[in-house]
Order: C-alpha cells, then structure tokens, then sequence
C-alpha cells in the first residue's frame, strides 16, 4: 500500500506542477508589471512599497486552469485606510495599457487580465510592523509571505502542492464563506506542521467526531486551554485552531467548518484506503448521477440554477449558497432530505444544487387559539384530524404534492423574500 501511495503522489505531484516554462514566463509578466507599478506611483509620490504574495511567492502554486497572482501594495501609515485603494486606483490608470477590475469587498482591489488564463490581483495593504496594527487580514500577508519562506524549504514544498491539489479537488480549498475550508496559507502551515501530506493525512482521519483540535506551531501559549481564553470566542469555532504564528491571537482556520471537515475526512479515509490519481481531479456536482440515484431509491427529486445580481466571487457565492440553506430549511417542513448538494460556479453569479427527498409521514398545520371559535370552526372544516395543544388548534395531514410542486408555489409565493436575498433567476430542471 505505501509503494501505491507514493507512485500516486509522485504521479500527482508530475500533474500538479506548473511548468518551469511557465513559471519563467509568470515571472517575466509579474518584473515587468511591478517595475511599471513602481514608477507610477513614484511619479505620482505615492509613498508604497510592492511585493508579490500568495503561492507565487512561496513556491506553493498548483497546475490550474487559470492563474491568479497576488501582488501586494504597502501604503504607508501616513495615509487613511480609506485612502488605499483610491491612491492604487490612480496609480494603475496611470500605466499604459492597463485595464483593471474593480472588485469590491471589505477594501477594494483591482484584477487585470493580462493572458488567456493568467490574472493579477492587486491589492493595497497598511504597511505594518506589529500585527496589532493591522486593520484587514491581508495587512499581514507581508508577514505570512515571510513566515513560510524562511520556514518552509524542499520536499515539505512539494506536500503543500499535493495537500492544495487535494482539497481543491475535494471542494474544500478556500476560507471563502460559501466554501468554509482550508486556506492556501492554512494548508501550509499543516503541512509544516505534520512534516508531509501523508502525516497531514492520517491525522485528519484519527479525528474523532466533535474533537477541536489545537495546533501552536510557535508554542506561543503554555498549553491548550490558555490558547482557547486568549483568543476571541467567535474565532474558536472551527473544528481545528491554528494559531498564527506570526499573530498568535488569530486562529488561522476560524473559517473551516465542521460540515466541510467531515466531509473532507470521508474523502481522506477513501485514499488512504485506495489511493488514486483520479482523487486529485476535481469533479462538479453531478446532477444526472444524483438523479439517478434518486430514481434507484424512489426518492423524489429537483434540481435546479439558481443567480444573483451580486458581484461574483465570494460575495455571489455567499448569497446563492444562503439561498439554497433556506430553500432547504423549508423544503424540511414537508419532506425529509435524503440526499443533497450544491455547487457555487467560480467566476460567474451563477449556482446549481439539488434535492432527493421523500415525503413526511404527516405534518402538523398550525391553526387558531381556541378562544377564536369563529376561525376554530372554519379551521375544523378545512382540516379532518386536529387535535388541541397549548390553548392552540393543529392540524395532521399527509404531504398531497411533489417536490416540483412545492417548488413551483413556492417561488410564485415568495417572490419578494427571493428579490430581498438578491436572487433574480430560480429555474428548476437543470
């Protein structure tokens, strides 16, 4: 089983890899672009300093379909936070042939096509030198960048590839709110921390149901309780605590959810106890099987696109992927879920998901107190089985309507509550 695992991980690693080629060509467009970055906010006496971040900058990108590259501008704290993006707006109109997004957020930054699949992401940061100082979690990206390259050297580089390939293809890559995983630099620090992806492995599939795990790379903290009253109870939430080590009051993985981490820790224990190429290609939700399997078991079934008029990114995928959780609380009402799924379509304003459901026994349809006797009677009428409860008449009655069917009075009667969580398409068959 290990020669197997290692011919796949070596396989994998060969895939994963972006070319030298590649690379060369990455770095040739990044040198050219901060060279020209530099001199325009030189001749506009923008006082900033440029650095490229992400996994560009450590050694850690994977082969994908399109690249995006992380270029930080450090302002100097003369300058408002307000003023960051407004400064880094003029700078980039300034440059010839220079076409930048805006992409807003909790301060806006800027993305420029410059290649078919090959994309800058500009961003201005506080220029810091105590994380204390930092007003956005990307003021520490400075800091981050400089931790894994002083720490992180030769084959554990090659695991955080393999860890990053992993989870991308298992949908759990990414501390993005409709996705709740591991972020780039929170794999990279696992993956220090074990000493392999395998370590990194195995220990994810010994986690118990339930269990927080505490991980302090540092040992910034004596023991395991200190680090959970130091830092912030909305931070502490996540099945595993990370202490940052360049900020040990920051939990690295407060994003990662207990969902997604189950998730993730079924699709460990299926490699490891079959390891495959195929478990590091990403596969979309697939409809059509989810359909079939519905069929197989008799189950009722819908699937459906959902868009919004969000911008795309984090903020469209956090909308559509609230949307589908409320549609399926109230799908619950009536029928009990077996199966379901949902998947946010990166770079668009787009989702797709699905249901397989069958319907309750009976549900309980609530009705007036018993001291309105006009609306009781009426109430009786409508209703052949009711019984009293808590001054209160209720109502058992057997689901009569198809999955379909309650979506179809559903939309019509929830148009309003769909335009209120910025949903304007909602189409059923997909």
């Amino acid at each position: 089983m290990v020669m197997k695992i290692n011919l796949v991980l070596k396989e994998v690693l060969e895939n994963k890899s972006v070319p030298k080629e590649d690379l060369d060509s990455m770095n040739s467009i990044l040198n050219g672009f901060i060279s020209a970055l530099k001199e325009s906010l030189k001749s506009l006496k923008i006082k900033a300093d440029v650095f490229v971040g992400g996994s560009a900058a450590k050694g850690t990108m994977i082969r994908k379909g399109d690249y995006d590259l992380d270029i930080f501008v450090r302002f100097d704290k003369k300058y408002g936070d307000s003023e960051f993006s407004r400064l880094l707006a003029k700078a980039l109109a300034k440059m010839k042939g220079i076409e930048a997004e805006t992409v807003h957020g909790s301060r806006d930054y800027f993305k420029i096509g410059v290649a078919d699949n090959l994309f800058l992401e500009v961003i201005p940061v506080k220029k810091i030198k105590n994380p204390k100082e930092a007003d956005n979690i990307t003021d520490l990206s400075y800091s981050h960048v400089n931790y894994v390259k002083r720490k992180i050297k030769g084959k554990v580089l090659d695991d955080i590839k393999l860890a990053k390939a992993f989870t991308h293809a298992r949908n759990c890559y990414g501390a993005e709110s409709y996705i709740k995983g591991f972020s780039g630099y929170g794999l990279e620090l696992l993956i220090y921390h074990y000493g392999s992806f395998l370590k990194f492995m195995k220990a994810i599939a010994k986690m118990k149901k339930g269990e927080k795990v505490v991980i302090d790379i540092e040992k910034n903290y004596k023991n395991k309780s200190t680090i959970l009253l130091d830092l912030n109870e909305s931070k502490l939430h996540s099945p595993i605590v990370l202490v940052d080590p360049t900020f040990k009051t920051r939990n690295v993985l407060a994003a990662l959810n207990e969902e997604t981490l189950d998730k993730f820790k079924e699709d460990v224990k299926k490699f490891l106890k079959n390891p495959s190429v195929r478990d590091f290609e990403r596969v979309g939700l697939d409809i059509d099987k989810a359909k079939k399997n519905a069929n197989k078991n008799k189950y009722d079934f819908v699937g459906a696109g959902v868009s919004t008029g969000k911008q795309t990114g984090d903020i469209a995928g956090s909308k559509l992927l609230k949307f589908y959780n409320h549609v399926a609380d109230e799908i619950l009402r009536y029928f009990e879920i077996e199966d379901r799924g949902f998947e946010y379509l990166g770079g668009t304003q787009t989702a797709q998901f699905f249901f397989s459901v069958k319907p309750r026994k009976e549900i309980l349809v609530q009705g007036p107190s018993v001291k309105d006797e006009k609306n009781v009677k009426r109430f009786k009428k409508m209703h052949k089985s009711t019984f009293i409860k808590s001054g209160r008449v209720y109502a058992r009655e057997k689901v009569g309507f198809t999955l379909k069917e309650f979506f179809d009075g559903w939309k019509k009667k929830h148009k309003g509550r769909m335009r209120e969580m910025s949903v304007i398409g909602f189409e059923l068959g997909v």
